[in-house]
């Protein structure tokens, strides 16, 4: 629940930056980010990094929102919005606040939370969004670097079709399934390590 509360934000943003006003889309993704820190706070979970970056960057693309032209925020809006997560998500791993261990930590024991296997495999899955993040900042970087004059609404080109919109959320789509699985990645790994520990004990 609290990975999708984090995440909300974003999927929101995307959904409607090609579809509505540029305004309306980064004003709803903050009012969104802004009440998701509410929620967590209501549930008395800690600030989270997704969430605290959300507000910030979903209030500077508000002020860009109506301060620079349409035309600008159609070209690199989309790089703009996916640079700015994959510096969240890095910058968290960076502090030692890798955002996927953030969300797994309130599902699982303590003694899951205190084992090696949990702080490695939710560690490389946040390399892995990290990456995710990336490379869909370089893929949006093409169409307007190639093309010049290209947009995320630009819908009679198959370079921006393909760059700004398949590549992107063909590539969450997969993180996101692959993260799914981590519940009981995170529960094989905690019995390994609890059989190691007893072997060594034995021993």
């Amino acid at each position: 629940m609290g990975f999708l509360i984090g995440f909300s934000p974003w999927i929101i943003y995307w959904i409607l930056v090609g579809n509505t006003s540029f305004r309306v889309a980064v004003i709803v993704a903050l009012c969104l980010a802004v009440l998701a820190v509410a929620v967590q706070r209501l549930r008395r979970q800690p600030w989270h990094t997704l969430e605290a970056g959300a507000v910030l960057v979903f209030a500077m693309f508000t002020v860009l929102a109506f301060t620079v032209s349409d035309s600008f925020l159609e070209r690199w809006l989309q790089p703009l919005g996916n640079a700015a997560i994959f510096l969240i998500a890095l910058v968290g791993m960076v502090i030692g606040r890798p955002f996927v261990r953030e969300y797994a930590r309130a599902s699982v024991t303590d003694d899951v939370a205190r084992s090696d296997g949990f702080r490695v495999i939710t560690s490389a899955m946040t390399w892995m969004w990290i990456a995710v993040f990336g490379v869909m900042t370089v893929v949006s970087l093409i169409p307007p670097l190639v093309q010049g004059e290209a947009t995320i609404r630009d819908g009679a080109s198959t370079l921006s079709i393909v760059c700004y919109w398949v590549v992107p959320f063909t590539l969450l789509g997969v993180a996101g399934t692959v993260s799914g699985g981590l519940p009981r990645v995170v529960l094989v790994a905690h019995r390994c390590d609890q059989q190691a520990t007893g072997r060594d004990a034995s021993g």
